[in-house]
């Protein structure tokens, strides 16, 4: 007798239910995409123990017809696509024909549903994919979806799900996710018996204010843009008010959501000249193709995408953000007064105007950098006379190929003179390096913990405060000790103690934006240089942070004894030589 067999139907609706629910804010998108699909313009949902307990999408669509009930809990069936010839062109949210089998498979669900221009409703429950008959219903019309205790018959993988809170919380985003798509529609969530949003149909912007707050709108620019059959609208935050938090990142391609990693690198080059490292871009952005030019039939979840011309888009997409985040700076001149000055000066790059006065915060709550070398006394009294105190002799030149400093430009650059010339010093990027380097060297599978004296609090996300609780090993490891206070609020009572003098809060919210992009083991394992990356740069010296001599003589020595120390962690150069000959020609000496 042969090994091979074919598997029973319950069984492969459970091995799919694993791929398309992975948990209920899975079972709530698939569930919100068949209403739309149906044609929606009203939908209600219904949360119970974080869509544990219960999950219920009422909507106002088309409705189903009594004989289609059966097939509707199907494998495989569906009416959205009939051929290849659909399947290559999709523009429905769903296609696949089996999230309500699959979520049937592990639940209790019951539909009830009233096709349009029928004079009666129909009812038919499934329990843990056992479908029982259709029966008489009373509804006025549309669809209502019930779906109770999700993985009841497989206890083994309910005891995968987290928390209450956080099952709760990724229900919460994958509803705000549907509703910012689908401004034409009116929504309704409630949790537990308390309603959590009330969203009328009014239009993009309105959507956008009410479920990501006026100021994403205020403080954004409006991305407008079109090449063919090919469109991108939205917002694109400003640089200026762009947060060291976590930030507000939404991509829809044909009104669904998706996480594609060739766009993010598009939207990411958009900003990368005009933000500040340490500060994550923040955008809603909907992007408009042709279905046969992007194929959506690439994961279970339905979350990415391919595209056919992928190189064209991404220039697409970059180029519009690009345009739209310049079109915003009619406060900065068209020359800058270097330009004007002539053709040497007009490579030094135009001041940046200040950064608001949140960073001052962060920058003053940085104590003073530690110092290793003394100041080379001779050299200083040599340039300053005797300002200078003595205190030790010249280090030979040899040994310090980054020379010394003799002053500091805009609170940024360290001016260091060596035998060769003149050094340029991005005294931010280096530090970050050095302390990259160190972080590395010292991380055998745990960081040592700083406790805090006095506990930094926070006001948090609601995903913020689930991964705070979901990820407490990862974050243990990493020399972190974050606990919740509340359901909107984090303490961070203890930081990595190389970084002791960092903003403790603004450095957990940083590794907790990775931790949740990630995942805790993954981001220990194969994201673990990028998380320390993260932390070294909240670590490092602030720019427009005075430094005195000594601090930046320091700077110089550690850079000397630190691996890589030519480039910052985010491939830039640290420092750049001008040397006399340099210098000579920019001032034509000897011509």
């Amino acid at each position: 007798m042969g090994v091979i067999r074919s598997l029973p139907d319950l069984l492969i609706n459970q091995i799919a239910a694993g791929e398309v629910v992975e948990r209920p804010a899975a079972a709530l998108k698939e569930l919100l995409e068949n209403a739309l699909d149906a044609g929606a313009t009203s939908i209600d949902v219904d949360v119970a123990g974080g869509g544990v307990k219960r999950l219920r999408v009422a909507d106002d669509g088309n409705g189903i017809e009594r004989e289609d009930l059966p097939l509707a809990v199907a494998r495989h069936a569906t009416s959205k696509i009939a051929s290849i010839v659909d399947l290559e062109a999709i523009a429905t949210l769903g296609f696949r024909g089996e999230a309500l089998a699959s979520i049937a498979a592990v639940s209790r669900v019951a539909i009830a549903s009233r096709a349009k221009d029928r004079p009666h409703a129909w009812r038919i429950e499934i329990e843990g994919g056992t479908v029982g008959p259709v029966a008489p219903a009373a509804l006025a019309s549309g669809t209502t979806v019930t779906v109770e205790e999700l993985y009841f018959n497989t206890p083994a993988r309910r005891k995968f799900l987290r928390t209450e809170a956080t099952e709760w919380a990724h229900c919460d985003e994958a509803f705000r996710r549907i509703a910012l798509a689908h401004d034409d529609v009116a929504f309704t969530l409630t949790h537990n018996g308390r309603a959590q949003q009330r969203l009328a149909p009014g239009g993009r912007r309105a959507r956008v204010e009410a479920l990501l707050g006026d100021a994403f709108v205020l403080h954004g620019t409006v991305v407008d843009a079109d090449a063919g059959d090919v469109r991108l609208a939205g917002f694109a935050v400003r640089p200026a008010y762009a947060a060291d938090a976590p930030s507000t990142q939404y991509v829809f391609v044909n009104g669904r959501h998706v996480r594609d990693r060739m766009l993010a690198h598009a939207l990411r080059e958009a900003y990368r000249d005009i933000l500040h490292h340490d500060r994550l871009p923040a955008y809603a952005l909907w992007l408009t193709i042709d279905p046969r030019r992007v194929d959506v039939n690439v994961h279970p979840q339905k979350t990415e995408v391919r595209f056919r011309d992928a190189g064209a888009i991404h220039q697409f997409v970059r180029h519009a953000v690009e345009r739209s985040l310049a079109a915003t700076a009619a406060e900065q001149p068209a020359v800058s007064a270097a330009e004007r000055l002539g053709l040497a000066a007009a490579h030094l790059p135009p001041r940046v105007p200040a950064s608001p006065e949140p960073r001052e915060s962060a920058r003053d709550a940085q104590a003073s950098m530690p110092l290793d070398v003394n100041e080379p006394a001779a050299f200083y009294r040599r340039l300053f006379g005797e300002r200078a105190p003595a205190r030790v002799p010249l280090p030979d030149d040899d040994a310090h190929p980054l020379g010394f400093a003799i002053a500091q430009l805009h609170g940024i650059y360290i001016l260091a003179q060596n035998r060769a010339g003149l050094i340029l010093v991005d005294m931010h990027a280096a530090h970050e390096r050095i302390v990259y380097e160190r972080l590395k060297a010292a991380f055998d599978g745990r960081v040592p913990v700083q406790p805090l004296l006095v506990p930094a609090t926070f006001a948090a996300e609601a995903l913020e405060v689930a991964a705070a609780n979901e990820h407490r090993d990862a974050l243990d490891a990493l020399g972190f000790d974050v606990s919740a206070l509340g359901p909107a609020t984090l303490a961070v009572r203890g930081i990595p103690a190389p970084l002791k003098d960092a903003d403790a809060a603004a450095l957990a919210r940083a590794v907790l934006h990775d931790i949740r992009e990630y995942g805790g083991s993954r981001a220990l394992d194969a994201r673990r240089d990028e998380l320390l990356a993260t932390i070294a740069c909240h670590g490092a010296v602030r720019a427009n942070r005075s430094l005195t001599i000594a601090e930046m003589n320091a700077l110089l020595r550690q850079m000397e004894a630190t691996e890589r120390a030519g480039q910052c962690n985010h491939g830039r150069p640290t420092w750049y030589q001008l040397t006399l000959a340099d210098l000579d020609r920019l001032f034509m000496r000897g011509r």
